[in-house]
């Protein structure tokens, strides 16, 4: 029983050993050379580069992106403010009305801060870094997704506007109006206009312009902040860094916003917002010219039925795995095959390279060599086709294999 399973395991090892994809080599047999060793150099270097970078790539991770309808019809929008207008805080009123009429007082209150217009040169450069990012991203870039939801996105914006480190003297020429209203989720229009509100029955509400004289109508403003939904990490906004600025007292400026709501789950951030486009017109107004209205600002703003998804994930690492395979087994495969080629290519061209310069050299000299096998063209070597076997006997010489004629025999 004993010998027998000594036999099953020696029949079963030589089957292994037959089905062996990866035969070895003795060392006796192989040959290096210097080439082959600089094609194996260049291989490695290549492979290395091409490892790190899919290293890299897979991980970074990349934005999914999934459409839903938006089914959440009860909640409330949150509107975010941050606007200065070069007015009096007793000259100018701001809150908002939307389609249902609502009592603008349950909404919420805005404050209304004496500010200066003017921004010191620190706030400036705020100013202007915010302006210089939005206009990159509007005209050049076009992937403002990679900025706000990305963990690896820009970093550097996650301040706000500095304060201001030193009083200006006189008194202060502008108004800043900050804060947050919770709204109800429908068609809106927020306004900041001359005179304080005043509700009216039924219902909607009245500013009280006429107590306002016309010398102190300007409605040049800066927008440091304007967004929708919960506040989480600073985000770029296509407002924040807006500026207007109107030398006519009587000026209407509008921004026509279209509001997208959007589920944010990414490494950096959990939240839900809202994201939106923005279209702004603005014209002075002058009834005896034809263009009539009133005087103010106006953010006009709508929800769009469908909600986007916005979600961060890596890239499969069984794909990182098999793209690694790839590289490293084509690579050797590419260089082996390359390196085959350039070495057939020389040794095609030295060796008529040497069989012309040696007929020169026989022409030169004349002398005639007997050709060799070696010496013979590759077609003419190839070619060659042996005498056919003959059945007359042949002379007993050695020297000799040519066949003796019948007449000579006894």
């Amino acid at each position: 029983m004993r010998h027998l399973n000594v036999v099953n395991r020696k029949n079963t090892l030589k089957v292994v050993k037959e089905l062996d994809a990866f035969p070895k080599v003795p060392e006796s047999y192989k040959e290096t050379t210097a080439t082959g060793g600089g094609v194996s150099i260049l291989t490695f270097v290549i492979i290395i580069i091409l490892v790190i970078s899919e290293i890299i790539y897979y991980s970074e991770s990349e934005l999914e992106f999934d459409y839903l309808v938006d089914t959440n019809v009860d909640g409330k929008l949150k509107i975010n403010v941050d606007i200065t207008v070069s007015m009096k805080c007793h000259a100018i009123g701001a809150d908002c009305l939307d389609m249902t009429g609502q009592d603008v007082q349950a909404f919420g209150q805005l404050q209304q801060d004496d500010a200066y217009f003017d921004l010191t040169p620190a706030q400036q450069q705020y100013q202007n870094m915010l302006q210089e990012f939005n206009q990159y991203l509007r005209e050049d870039y076009h992937a403002i997704q990679e900025v706000l939801w990305l963990t690896s996105g820009v970093a550097s914006l996650a301040a706000s506007m500095p304060d201001r480190d030193y009083k200006r003297s006189g008194p202060p020429d502008a108004c800043r109006i900050h804060g947050s209203l919770s709204v109800n989720r429908v068609a809106g229009n927020f306004h900041i206009t001359a005179g304080k509100s005043i509700p009216v029955i039924p219902r909607g509400h009245a500013h009280l312009a006429l107590l306002v004289p016309e010398s102190e109508y300007n409605f040049s403003h800066r927008i440091d902040h304007f967004s929708f939904g919960e506040l989480g990490s600073k985000f770029v906004h296509p407002l924040d860094g807006e500026v207007m600025v109107t030398k006519d007292n009587y000026h209407m400026f509008q921004y026509f916003m279209q509001v997208v709501p959007t589920e944010v789950r990414t490494y950096k951030n959990n939240m839900d917002t809202y994201q939106f486009a923005v279209t702004e017109k603005n014209r002075t107004i002058n009834h005896d010219k034809g263009s009539h209205g009133v005087a103010g600002i106006f953010i006009k703003y709508d929800l769009a039925s469908l909600k986007i998804r916005v979600r961060e994930e890596h890239k499969p690492y069984w794909q990182f795995l098999v793209r690694l395979c790839g590289i490293i087994g084509g690579m050797f495969s590419v260089s082996g095959m390359l390196h085959g080629l350039v070495g057939f290519l020389i040794d095609v061209f030295t060796c008529r390279f040497r069989f012309f310069s040696q007929k020169e050299q026989e022409k030169e000299s004349g002398t005639v060599q007997p050709a060799t096998l070696g010496d013979l063209p590759f077609d003419m070597v190839n070619t060659f086709v042996p005498p056919a076997k003959s059945n007359l006997p042949v002379s007993p010489t050695l020297d000799t294999q040519f066949p003796i004629p019948p007449s000579s025999l006894t």
